[in-house]
């Protein structure tokens, strides 16, 4: 027997490889990397959209997969962001602070590339 359990929920992007969306166990959450993806599969990409717009996607998901696991933005207690360029960071960072205004540690990287050529990623840990 488990202690923990898969979180799905067809609210937020589907898995883009063999992962669940978030791992709950009795007292945490924890959410796998979210990108800018829509529940239905549209990529955003900044051809069509910025990275404010994607900023907020990536919350919106990770704020889908945690009421999914009984949990919610308010008891997120880590943030990991990985952004393709810190050019980026400013116009990343005024739309997270509207999500998270009880400031949850974080940490905030440039990484070489992501997932499906997107520039942002956004996975967090939060309380159950």
């Amino acid at each position: 027997m488990t202690d923990f359990k898969p979180v799905f929920t067809k609210d937020a992007a589907f898995p883009a490889g063999p992962y669940s969306q978030a791992i709950a166990t009795s007292s945490t959450i924890y959410c796998s990397g979210q990108i800018p993806c829509t529940p239905n599969g549209e990529i955003l990409t900044l051809e069509s959209s910025n990275i404010s717009a994607m900023t907020e996607l990536c919350i919106k998901n990770l704020s889908a997969v945690l009421a999914a696991a009984g949990s919610s933005l308010e008891k997120v207690v880590k943030v990991n962001v990985f952004l393709t360029t810190m050019d980026n960071f400013a116009e990343m960072n005024g739309v997270y602070e509207t999500f998270f205004k009880h400031k949850p540690a974080r940490s905030c990287v440039a990484v070489y590339q992501l997932p499906k050529g997107v520039p942002i990623e956004i996975e967090c840990i939060a309380l159950a």
